[in-house]
């Protein structure tokens, strides 16, 4: 069975619906929390894909802020290295960025915050992973910091109005989503709990995100889900690959 790493840099973000539809999909999760005090692995040889989640760390926190962190980069350099299938969500996608040349901020416009669409651009069509996906797939968004300029040679797949970088890829398995797939309603009712001034950044209270994006929970679930698929299937490649060159 392929292997998965699945770093959860925060209890506040756990693998929810995506975890569940990658086991469906006949991967191995073998999940770590770092701030915790769960050791991660020192490389991916292990492993034959990774995924990082999200959190309330900023990117732009330094070592001392977030150890937990340090580790999470080395991991995303050695998979940008070895163009290991890797799906890289939120603060993932942003310290993927950070690692493979590119750079995040504050997010000039705010945050970005409750149930919203992303575009697919015409390069997500050619890729085996985003070419499936409607036009404009619904997600939820919940980040203070943006990606404001990406990787040398990355690839953008999918953009918004608010801001442009909402998902890309590196070499040809790498891929960072600035926004959530993974959530369910439980989730979504924590993050709009404990983030007020995310919140107040919609122009919504807490309890109309809520509802919003509890509306659009079955459709994310539509739509992302084969997209799980998808990826799970890169990961197992990688590990048949391996298996041959073993």
């Amino acid at each position: 069975m392929a292997r998965l790493l699945v770093v959860v840099p925060s209890d506040t973000d756990p693998p929810t619906r995506l975890g569940e539809w990658l086991r469906e999909a006949g991967l191995e999760l073998d999940e770590r929390r770092p701030a915790a005090g769960e050791p991660l692995p020192a490389d991916l040889s292990g492993h034959d894909g990774l995924v990082v989640l999200g959190g309330p760390q900023s990117s732009l926190d330094p070592e001392d802020v977030a150890p937990e962190l340090v580790g999470v980069r080395r991991l995303l350099g050695q998979a940008v290295a070895g163009d290991v299938p890797t799906l890289a969500v939120c603060l993932g996608a942003q310290l993927l960025a950070q690692v493979a040349g590119g750079s995040t901020r504050i997010g000039v416009d705010g945050p970005e915050v409750g149930a919203v669409l992303v575009a697919k651009r015409d390069a997500a069509d050619r890729d085996p992973v985003f070419g499936p996906l409607p036009l404009t797939p619904d997600v939820i968004a919940w980040h203070h910091d943006e990606i404001d300029r990406l990787p040398p040679g990355a690839t953008l797949l999918a953009s918004n109005p608010v801001y442009p970088n909402q998902a890309y890829r590196v070499g040809r398995h790498v891929y960072g989503l600035q926004f959530h797939i993974e959530t369910d309603e439980a989730l979504v009712r924590v993050w709009a709990a404990s983030d007020p001034v995310g919140v107040a950044s919609s122009g919504l209270d807490a309890e109309e995100v809520c509802a919003r994006a509890a509306a659009v929970h079955p459709d994310l679930a539509e739509i992302w889900a084969p997209f799980a698929v998808r990826f799970a299937g890169l990961v197992r490649d990688a590990a048949g690959a391996a298996a041959v060159g073993g």
